[in-house]
């Protein structure tokens, strides 16, 4: 009987509320803003998907203060206009560091969905004075990619000016087959502004605006005890997961690293290689997860051949000079980053996923690992307790000139 109670509720909370409404005063907008405050509440919209895998619901990728709940609905809205409003289900994604602000996903479910142009997320179960609905994307389930590649870079804020490594790992994933390249900006330094404005027109980045220090006091770290703040580092998950449904029906495959890391294929020329003998090894994986390998950006290689004199006023680190990879830890386990098959992912976090259809795997250290150029990990190593790893330089034929380019046309470096 307990059992049958139990699953009579969950039926119950799930209830529709037969509101239809034919709005002739509502005149939907889209959002300015790629954050949107949840009208008399502490809560966020960001944007909402169908999502074909669950018969066609709504999801609202939200930020929801997990301290201040309350019922939330579900106002969807027609191309003609005839808005319903239905009950939510409000799933707070596990991983949110002690963080009160964090993903959250909004279900929205009912019959039809189907027919919804517009979403919003409102406290009031009849809303129609709103205009700033979300439009809802993935309405059309496609099998077909417009890119191969997507890498899902997180969040750029503060003054970073990182020049010399963004352009360089630019370049690198270009010759490793990524087409795409998305960035959640909230703020950069001015040159690395001309160095994006050039991409953007070159094609092969997209920007996504994200005013989260407009919003919330964001963490500039992942630990709530030593960084404080509202949300998790500058609202890294929330990009991280927007990101992928953004592209479940762009991208074949989704990256998510940070712009000072590189997966690297070391059997593999390229990432479609990679992938392909990856894939046709493990067809029911739909998580790859890499490790990462700290390059210290202490410790230079020797001869100072990649020490170019045209690089000396571009600020940032040169990837190049850093070949000496930290050995592993004992006992500690290396963090990774993914490639994943959006398709099959309905949660994640930053070095695995939560939710997905499908099997993970680890890919062996042998077949590709992350470069990831920063400062060390471990500090007391000399350099003799350090691994030579110069993979990066079997690209330099093509990468040193393609770099030279964009900054030339970046206005960046002044022509010979």
């Amino acid at each position: 009987a307990r059992h049958l109670i139990l699953h009579w509720n969950q039926s119950l909370k799930m209830t529709h509320l037969h509101n239809h409404a034919f709005c002739n005063t509502c005149k939907i907008t889209d959002p300015l803003n790629s954050i949107t405050l949840i009208k008399d509440s502490e809560h966020f919209m960001v944007s909402a998907f169908i999502d074909h895998r669950l018969d066609g619901v709504i999801r609202v990728i939200s930020i929801i203060n997990r301290n201040s709940l309350q019922p939330l609905y579900c106002v969807h809205c027609s191309a003609e206009q005839v808005c319903k409003t239905v009950h939510t289900e409000v799933q707070i994604h596990d991983d949110h560091f002690g963080f009160p602000f964090h993903i959250s996903d909004v279900i929205c479910k009912g019959r039809h969905m189907q027919n919804a142009t517009h979403v919003l997320i409102s406290t009031k179960d009849s809303d129609n004075s709103a205009t700033e609905y979300l439009p809802i994307k993935n309405r059309v389930r496609m099998n077909t990619f417009k890119y191969n590649f997507t890498v899902c870079i997180s969040n750029l804020f503060g003054d970073y000016n990182n020049v010399l490594q963004f352009v360089q790992t630019m370049e690198m994933y270009k010759l490793l087959g990524v087409q795409h390249v998305v960035i959640y900006k909230t703020s950069c330094g001015p040159d690395l502004e001309k160095l994006l404005k050039h991409y953007e027109t070159e094609g092969i980045l997209e920007i996504v605006p994200w005013p989260i220090d407009q919003f919330l006091n964001p963490a500039s770290g992942w630990n709530f005890q030593e960084h404080k703040g509202d949300v998790h580092y500058y609202g890294q998950l929330v990009t991280l997961n927007e990101c992928i449904y953004r592209h479940m029906y762009q991208s074949k495959y989704v990256l998510l690293n940070d712009i000072d890391e590189i997966i690297m294929p070391y059997k593999h020329t390229s990432l479609p290689s990679l992938m392909e003998d990856l894939q046709s090894a493990y067809p029911r994986i739909s998580v790859f997860l890499f490790e990462s390998h700290v390059f210290p950006t202490t410790q230079f290689e020797e001869s100072g051949k990649f020490k170019r004199a045209e690089w000396n006023n571009i600020p940032g680190v040169n990837i190049m000079e850093h070949i000496y990879r930290e050995p592993n830890r004992k006992n500690i386990y290396n963090p990774t980053k993914m490639i994943v098959n959006p398709r099959k992912v309905q949660q994640t976090s930053v070095h695995t996923s939560l939710q997905n259809y499908g099997y993970i795997h680890r890919v062996a250290f042998h077949v590709s690992r992350m470069v990831h150029v920063r400062e060390p990990v471990q500090v007391n190593l000399t350099k003799k307790q350090l691994f030579v790893d110069k993979r990066m330089w079997d690209f330099e034929q093509k990468l040193i000139p393609n770099v030279d380019r964009t900054l030339k046309l970046s206005g960046l470096l002044r022509p010979h």
